[in-house]
């Protein structure tokens, strides 16, 4: 890219959940765009696929970790800041879910989406960050959801844990703004991945998705490339602690079933 000042080139991003979906593409994009990337997952075998698949020139490199241990984060960091040095940009991608009513949910269950949707990245997210502090600059980009801002039904632990990152990503930019280090996140809409492709092949699910989206799609993980280069670079070096809604409008309204034509 021409302008340097959206330049992510030479930057070393660590990218959680990073072997398929949304942290594939941001990894790809990132590597793409000159950046050294460190991508992470539980599965060494898919991982080192992922960075063949996503970077031929050897730009991306896997390092297995499992979030929900927090044992695994700090091997994890020490490793990245070892061979690197440092740490530019953090991008916490790593999410599950269990879709049922919350009368049915075990404690298993509860304990599973938040130890890896939200107590896992707080804690990747303080491990880098020490080392941001110490430099003085870093970004962090955690990875939200629309359910952040109104919860769908069935889904109460996912939604819960991703309004706590909301205010994870706030609370650590007030406090760390001050020292140079900015935090954000992206809260994307109704993506199209390996894991929700079969609930939105469904007729009765694509429908409502696309009349509910004034941009009148679902996402693709490459939606979300963009906004995560523009806050790893210093075109955002003003932003921290908001949270950007990628999702082709969903969040803007509510769609009434009106035919308005006929009006």
């Amino acid at each position: 890219m021409n302008d340097r000042l959206f330049s992510v080139e030479g930057q070393v991003v660590l990218v959680s959940g990073a072997s398929r979906g949304i942290g594939r593409a941001i990894a790809e994009g990132f590597a793409q765009r000159g950046a050294r990337v460190i991508i992470t997952g539980r599965e060494l075998a898919t991982l080192e696929a992922t960075a063949r698949a996503i970077s031929p020139g050897g730009l991306a490199r896997p390092m297995v970790c499992d979030v929900a241990d927090p044992a695994a984060i700090e091997r994890l960091v020490a490793g990245a800041l070892a061979e690197y040095g440092h740490i530019d940009t953090l991008v916490n991608v790593a999410g599950v879910n269990r879709r049922m009513l919350a009368e049915r949910l075990t404690e298993d269950d509860y304990d599973f989406v938040m130890d890896i949707n939200l107590k896992g990245p707080f804690l990747l997210s303080v491990a880098v960050g020490k080392a941001m502090l110490q430099r003085g600059k870093g970004s962090q980009i955690n990875i939200s959801s629309l359910n952040s801002d109104r919860p769908l039904k069935g889904v109460a632990p996912y939604a819960m844990s991703k309004a706590a990152m909301d205010h994870m990503t706030r609370s650590l930019a007030m406090e760390w703004g001050p020292r140079g280090v900015r935090v954000n996140a992206i809260a994307p809409g109704f993506v199209l991945t390996d894991l929700t492709r079969k609930l939105w092949s469904q007729p009765t699910m694509q429908e409502w998705g696309q009349a509910n989206t004034p941009l009148v799609r679902l996402g693709q993980p490459e939606d979300m490339v963009g906004a995560a280069i523009f806050l790893a670079s210093e075109a955002s070096a003003w932003m921290t602690g908001q949270v950007l809604f990628v999702d082709g409008g969903f969040s803007a309204g509510l769609v009434w079933p009106i035919d308005f034509d006929k009006q």
